[in-house]
């Protein structure tokens, strides 16, 4: 071997070095920016041993892992889903992996007010007490469809369909107390500056985002109220934003951003997203951490308190939109 090329190995190896370097640097910031991203973790030990809960969605993303983590506390889990095939599979990887045979399928279309009350006859006359209710399945972003009354979709199903089941199953949450109700909603709320009650099913202009946005503002709003009404019943509501996580809920997103647009941001999304379970710890948070026992009518995000925006704040609104929601399923005339 001569001389010059014992140098441009040694050239060689440097490079790589710097190189090498590079990508472990690189890999090591990126595994930071991922656990930074990552968001708040429930700490909480707590028991749920003969203990009835309910969640909505549950047969997938953060409402799935709601469920596992709750059921392995040792809970009855009620999996309000619409479809029953999926529902069932879920319940058995759950039942497998929360070592707990309390996990029972039933099933409800939120985007049908009929639905929703055998679901909740059915609850009703079946179950002796409800502790807590997760409010979980939503849509996001679909385009310009409506329910089976003729709602808006993601207004219908977001917000009227979780307003009309809670009520529909509220005195026996009440006699089950101290209860929780928990609304999933998200951050969207505070991309909008109010609801438009003169254009709540978005027929004047659909946006499918903006109709979303809605939809989230009203879940805060519904819970402010809530949360009010239920004063001196021991029962507790609040609300939560889960962060960017990576579920079905995403599954209309091809239909409404442009191609370029995903491909330009897929990486950025990819480190801030959470994983489904990450998603679901405030959830969990807000379903079991014994310091919220007397806590209701907050705005959760990453396991703590966040402010909500200013529209989410106006009591006025909350009532109005209690009372217009009261009418258009059929509680009030």
């Amino acid at each position: 071997m001569t001389g010059l090329d014992f140098e441009e190995m040694l050239d060689i190896a440097r490079k790589h070095r710097i190189l090498i370097g590079s990508l472990v640097g690189i890999g090591v910031s990126f595994a930071a920016m991922r656990r930074y991203f990552a968001g708040g973790v429930c700490r909480s030990k707590a028991r749920l041993d003969g203990k009835t809960v309910i969640i909505t969605g549950a047969n997938t993303g953060i409402g799935k892992e709601t469920a596992i983590d709750l059921a392995s506390r040792g809970a009855k889990v009620i999996l309000a889903c619409r479809d029953v095939m999926r529902a069932e599979r879920a319940a058995t990887d759950i039942l497998k992996k929360s070592n707990n045979q309390n996990v029972v399928v039933k099933i409800v279309d939120l985007a049908s007010l009929d639905s929703i009350r055998k679901f909740a006859d059915n609850i009703n006359k079946s179950e002796p007490k409800i502790d807590i209710l997760i409010n979980n399945a939503g849509i996001m972003m679909c385009p310009y469809w409506k329910t089976q009354d003729g709602f808006e979709m993601q207004f219908g199903v977001n917000h009227l369909g979780h307003f009309l089941l809670t009520n529909l199953l509220l005195d026996k949450i009440k006699s089950s107390a101290p209860a929780r109700i928990i609304n999933v909603s998200s951050r969207a709320h505070t991309r909008t500056d109010k609801l438009d009650f003169d254009d709540l099913n978005s027929e004047k202009n659909y946006n499918s985002m903006a109709a979303y946005r809605q939809s989230k503002l009203a879940n805060v709003l519904f819970t402010r109220e809530l949360s009010r009404r239920l004063q001196g019943t021991n029962v507790t509501a609040n609300s939560l934003h889960p962060g960017v996580v990576d579920t079905e809920l995403t599954r209309y997103l091809p239909q409404s951003v442009p191609f370029y647009f995903r491909i330009l941001f897929a990486p950025i999304i990819y480190i801030i997203g959470k994983t489904p379970l990450q998603g679901a710890q405030t959830t969990i948070y807000c379903a079991v951490e014994e310091s919220l026992a007397n806590v209701t009518g907050k705005y959760f995000s990453d396991c703590a308190i966040k402010e909500e925006s200013k529209a989410a704040q106006e009591d006025e609104a909350a009532k109005k939109l209690w009372e217009v929601s009261e009418k258009l399923v059929g509680l009030r005339k």
